[in-house]
């Protein structure tokens, strides 16, 4: 506030637009070509289409450290993964290279601290491959495979190994690697200067019969590991420690009296750590909302959010902290939604991004 001649004068006061960029992997069995850009505003929710690039059922992305390289596997059989250079300016991508994973229908991909080493797990092929990534972005031939070997008590789904995600522990020491097929999470040690794989002191943790670990995130608190078990529709609990696991909790991401398909998919912690979110698939089609006791783990069912779309896969919170992105991959769109930061439930914006078959969502931060 300022005074001129005894009149007080107040200046409009206007909100810097907090502008993001926005990836969207998909499969490209219908209308899309690949891996789509788009800006993405925090103060609005709002999204304007920037740009896209072919790519062959670019299913799950994973970006560098620096921001410049973007990386996708191509979920296909055999299985490839691609490496695209970024630029931020224009929002666009470039091609680079693509290797073998040396495996079917790869389906996670993740990069090291300094994004000098890339793993791959294969679902199909039960296995995951460890690639160095080159200076100018390019990833060389996979240098190591590591195959599982096992099953599970549902013949449909378990008949063998199926790897489903490459986890780093938050110090990158450690690789979590669940196994949808065997029930198993497996853990390796990561070496940071050769990115090469070994078995853990204590190398695998056992699930539940029939559970179908999928994915995890580590809690911002390092403490806790959050796991999302796609055949069960559950969720599991463990204290974290120097790559060591201790299950404090097994929870139903469905309401108590859901009677339908299951189909568990992603699962991601709030940037403040206080609330945990759910994608489940099958006849829900829904977000669960849990919130956390940050000293022990422990989730307390909050509510549940339709997803206003079918077959809800990837979904992820923006930099912001205060909208939550939905990709619904058989609806052919990504739904936005409000998050509440005191609450952690979820209201619908009504903004809507149209992208054939979405399943992953990656950020770009600007």
């Amino acid at each position: 506030m300022k005074y001129i001649f005894g009149f007080l004068l107040i200046f409009p006061f206007t909100l810097q637009a907090q502008v993001q960029q926005l990836l969207i992997g998909t499969y490209t069995s219908t209308t899309s070509e690949g891996i789509y850009v788009y800006s993405f505003n925090s103060t609005d929710a709002s999204s304007k289409f920037l740009s896209s690039a072919k790519a062959s059922n670019p299913s799950f992305l994973a970006v560098s450290a620096n921001q410049k390289f973007v990386y996708a596997v191509n979920e296909n059989n055999p299985g490839t993964v691609s490496s695209f250079s970024f630029h931020k300016d224009s929002g666009t991508l470039t091609f680079l290279n693509s290797v073998e994973t040396k495996g079917a229908h790869p389906c996670y991909i993740s990069l090291d601290k300094k994004s000098k080493h890339a793993v791959v797990g294969n679902y199909s092929g039960g296995n995951l491959s460890v690639f160095d990534v080159n200076g100018d972005g390019t990833l060389s031939e996979a240098k190591q495979t590591i195959q599982h070997n096992g099953n599970s008590v549902n013949r449909q789904r378990q008949e063998k190994a199926h790897v489903h995600a490459t986890v780093f522990s938050p110090d990158y020491k450690f690789l979590f690697v669940p196994d949808l097929g065997m029930d198993k999470l497996m853990i390796y040690k990561a070496d940071s200067r050769t990115g090469m794989l070994t078995a853990a002191e204590n190398a695998e943790e056992l699930m539940n019969p029939g559970a179908g670990p999928r994915h995890l995130e580590f809690h911002p608190n390092k403490k806790f590991l959050f796991l999302i078990e796609e055949l069960s529709g559950a969720v599991s609990v463990f204290k974290y420690e120097e790559g060591k696991l201790t299950l404090v909790q097994n929870i139903s991401s469905h309401p108590i009296d859901f009677k339908g398909a299951k189909g568990s998919a992603d699962i991601h912690v709030s940037p403040d750590g206080k609330f945990l979110y759910c994608s489940n698939r099958g006849d829900a089609n829904s977000i669960a909302v849990f919130s956390i006791n940050e000293e022990t783990g422990i989730l307390i069912p909050a509510g549940f959010q339709s997803t206003l779309g079918i077959h809800p896969r990837n979904f992820t919170i923006d930099p912001s902290g205060n909208f939550l992105l939905v990709a619904n991959r058989d609806s052919d769109e990504v739904v936005v939604f409000k998050r509440d930061i005191s609450t952690g439930m979820l209201t619908d914006t009504g903004q809507r991004i149209k992208v054939p078959r979405p399943v992953c969502l990656k950020w770009i931060a600007l």
